[in-house]
């Protein structure tokens, strides 16, 4: 059995979000958050327990624990963290940032990840992985079943819920959709489900395709209403071209505002005229980060939306 190298580091429950983002940004998946932040009515009801654990007071911290191979260059990676987070202090209390090493048993990371995704809703969709049974008081919503496995999206992250809205409203029997950084594919099949005519996903993670493949298989979606793609739109023009000019009715990015500011003057040629192009991953402070960077695209930004600390910002391509 291989031994993984875990870091567990210590900062702030402020700062705790932006902290996964980047650790995800650098290449470190599988982000385990320990806080005392309580839940929420709503983080209980989608918990489905009728006792739940007496918790302590929130006192603000937060542990963030990682895991590296033994054959992971271990020395860069923690010098990376340490200036990202160095430059972070700037503009939020990231705390001690104390980063304890350990060694760890391999771990089941296919299945560990299971005992926390439990069925849950947004707004009247039920999203369920597919070992658990739909309720019959739950038969008349609107049901997809998301595996998320080792790609990125079940839902459950407000900024997903706010391109699921916004989608939503914008989609018609005709739309044709671009999911940038499709992930598990869930605001694809989300658009099928909500009657679009077809969808594409690009993802950079070789993962995605399966996971949504899988996903698709479980909603009855078939592989002719739904491509997926891997490579990076922003400097691929092979995905670009293959991908197609001028043909999107919906092109939807859920992805950081960074990423969107690379992303927007690219993907509008993908747009029709028209088009509608919803963006969210965009924590509150970046927000007019990215609306500059989208009416310097030449769109017109038709509404900011707002969930948590994450925002949406849509807008529409000129005729």
């Amino acid at each position: 059995m291989m031994k993984w190298y875990k870091y567990r580091l210590k900062t702030t429950t402020e700062a705790e979000d932006i902290v996964s983002s980047m650790l995800a940004d650098l290449g470190i998946e599988g982000v385990e958050i320990e806080d005392k932040i309580p839940l929420t009515q709503k983080d209980k009801e989608q918990m489905f327990v009728d006792i739940l654990p007496e918790t302590e007071p929130d006192d603000g911290v937060a542990y963030l624990s990682f895991y590296l191979e033994p054959e992971a260059d271990r020395e860069k990676v923690l010098a990376d963290v340490r200036r990202e987070l160095e430059e972070m202090s700037s503009y939020v209390n990231v705390g001690e940032c104390l980063i304890e090493e350990s060694q760890t048993e391999d771990v089941d990371w296919v299945n560990n990840w299971k005992q926390y995704f439990h069925q849950f809703y947004v707004d009247d969709i039920l999203i369920i992985p597919s070992w658990e049974d739909v309720k019959p008081e739950d038969s008349d919503k609107m049901v997809i079943h998301i595996d998320p496995g080792t790609a990125f999206g079940t839902g459950m992250h407000e900024t997903t819920q706010l391109c699921i809205r916004q989608i939503r409203k914008y989609v018609t029997d005709e739309t044709k959709i671009l999911d940038v950084g499709c992930g598990s594919g869930i605001l694809g099949m989300l658009a099928l489900k909500f009657g679009a005519a077809y969808s594409v996903g690009t993802d950079l993670d070789p993962c995605a395709i399966e996971a949504t493949y899988e996903n698709m298989e479980v909603n009855g979606i078939p592989k002719d209403r739904y491509e997926v793609m891997i490579g990076n739109i922003i400097d691929d023009k092979n995905i670009q071209d293959k991908v197609g000019y001028a043909c999107y009715d919906i092109v939807v990015a859920n992805i950081l505002a960074d990423v969107l500011v690379e992303l927007t003057p690219v993907v509008v040629n993908q747009m029709k005229p028209g088009g509608i192009y919803i963006t969210s991953g965009i924590i509150d402070d970046k927000e007019q980060t990215v609306v500059d960077a989208v009416t310097a695209a030449g769109l017109e930004v038709l509404s900011v939306t707002y969930q948590g600390e994450w925002v949406c910002v849509t807008a529409r391509k000129p005729e």
